[in-house]
């Protein structure tokens, strides 16, 4: 995959100029799946160049060519679905069902956004003189650069690639290291769509490599970054030079607040298969359970239950509901999680510990901690695993308090029968996105992002195109 492919610069594949590869790793079986060209610096500097170029032309295209060519990448998504969620599968692990529900998604971003190519609306304002008329148009900001992280290697790449050419960009698109023949397999579909060369660029390899020339360059305008919250600090530092736009999602660490008045089994079921999606790796995954006093014990004995039931095994096989971790680091990270959360004297419910018979393969047990300390580890660091702290709650505002108390506000979720609790609590959570009785908040239509330490700008929706646009004002006077 990795050699039919390559480094997309200039409407063009080919390898890292001085032929260096770095391994790409199946989590599953610790096996290579081949070797991914690492750019170079003279390789990023390609890629900004041919941009520049690429932005010339596909700015002046008319917006009605251009949501025929965005909507074919959608299209030819769709009708390739089966082999690039293979791809993400044998990449990141995550069970091929999950893969496929991904690419989905990330095809309806380029549906929704060839559509609001054609709605980007001015505005008219009234002046005081008669002679004088005020024009705000919008205009796209130029070259982007974007960064994803493995996770969710289609739909991250799909929210940046999407709108930038929905607002007439042009952009270079850095994937993890983890889950590059994914995005290359998008790429493909931009390129079979008809975008023009220069438009869309891709780079694959280190991003010490990669990031460092394309933040100091003033060619590009605009950066976004789905990633940890320290590498966006460092990013929103680094562009300070060249005074970039920006846009950031950030971490996590959701809280989900069950009142009293729901049902508990059947709630902590939906909780349970929903924290262990993509093992846990999921930026918005519930993640600090508050569940009331009056139902924690049949909260906590279905929670575990199911955990336990859940299939691990290679996301490629049939029946899997969870496949390894994505990388050694992060197996070793939730090991350590673990240990110390055990020495902060919490109730391990389930799991624990690598699954006996896994030889191979970064795999660990869905896991279950009860009484668990606000002040402890896994209520204050994001897991980024399968890691479930449960603990209780007796009234509102107590919890509210407890569940905004970090700095991180990217998603919370509520679960209550009373109207008036819901909306209350979606008032008063701290969050950019607050889901009530459901989890799905993520779609092409609707803006996703959040707030404090977890990020700014939104991606999805009417919102996400406004981070490709600048904003102009005509003021003209006529004689």
């Amino acid at each position: 995959m990795y050699q039919r492919y390559g480094l997309y610069i200039d409407g063009a594949w080919r390898p890292a100029s001085d032929g260096g590869t770095y391994p790409v790793i199946d989590p599953a079986t610790e096996d290579s799946l081949g070797d991914a060209p690492a750019a170079t610096e003279a390789d990023v500097q390609a890629a900004i160049e041919a941009a520049e170029r690429g932005l010339k032309v596909w700015r002046h295209t008319q917006p009605w060519a251009r949501a025929k060519i965005i909507r074919r990448i959608g299209e030819l998504m769709e009708e390739r679905l089966d082999d690039l969620a293979r791809s993400m599968t044998r990449e990141v692990g995550k069970p091929i069902a999950q893969s496929k529900i991904e690419v989905q998604m990330a095809a309806d971003q380029f549906t929704w956004y060839a559509e609001e190519t054609k709605r980007i609306f001015g505005q008219i304002v009234e002046a005081r003189q008669p002679n004088h008329r005020l024009m705000v148009t919008y205009q796209p900001v130029g070259v982007v650069a974007a960064f994803s992280a493995w996770n969710f290697p289609a739909i991250l790449s799909s929210r940046k690639i999407a709108p930038a050419l929905a607002a007439g960009c042009a952009i270079i698109v850095r994937p993890s290291e983890e889950a590059p023949g994914t995005v290359m397999g998008m790429i493909k579909c931009c390129e079979d769509a008809g975008v023009p060369k220069g438009v869309v660029n891709l780079l694959t390899g280190k991003a010490s490599r990669i990031a460092g020339p394309l933040m100091a360059s003033t060619v590009v305008r605009k950066v976004s970054l789905t990633g940890s919250t320290e590498i966006g600090k460092l990013m929103i530092r680094q562009s300070a030079d060249t005074v970039k736009k920006l846009s950031m999602e950030l971490g996590g660490h959701a809280p989900v607040i069950v009142f009293g008045d729901v049902d508990a089994e059947k709630t902590a079921e939906t909780l349970a298969v929903a924290k262990y999606r993509n093992a846990g790796q999921v930026c918005v995954s519930p993640s600090r359970f508050y569940v009331h006093e009056s139902h924690k014990k049949r909260f906590s004995e279905r929670f575990a239950a199911v955990a336990k039931s859940l299939k691990l095994g290679n996301g490629l096989d049939e029946g899997v509901d969870m496949g390894p971790l994505a990388t050694r680091r992060r197996l070793d990270d939730i090991e350590k999680l673990v240990e110390d959360t055990r020495a902060e004297g919490a109730t391990l419910l389930a799991g624990g510990k690598r699954p006996a018979g896994f030889n191979r393969g970064y795999f660990y047990e869905p896991t279950v901690f009860d009484d668990v300390r606000d002040d402890g580890r896994l209520m204050t660091e994001e897991p980024f695993g399968p890691v479930a702290p449960l603990t209780s709650f007796r009234d509102f505002d107590e919890v509210m308090e407890r569940a905004n108390s970090l700095e991180m506000g990217l998603a919370s979720f509520v679960f209550t029968a009373s109207q008036k609790i819901a909306h209350a609590a979606a008032e008063a959570l701290e969050a950019g996105m607050v889901g009530v009785n459901t989890l799905a908040i993520a779609a092409a239509e609707t803006p996703f992002g959040g707030i404090k330490q977890s990020g700014f700008g939104r991606e999805g929706g009417t919102f996400g195109i406004k981070d490709y646009l600048d904003v102009k004002l005509t003021s003209m006077v006529m004689v």
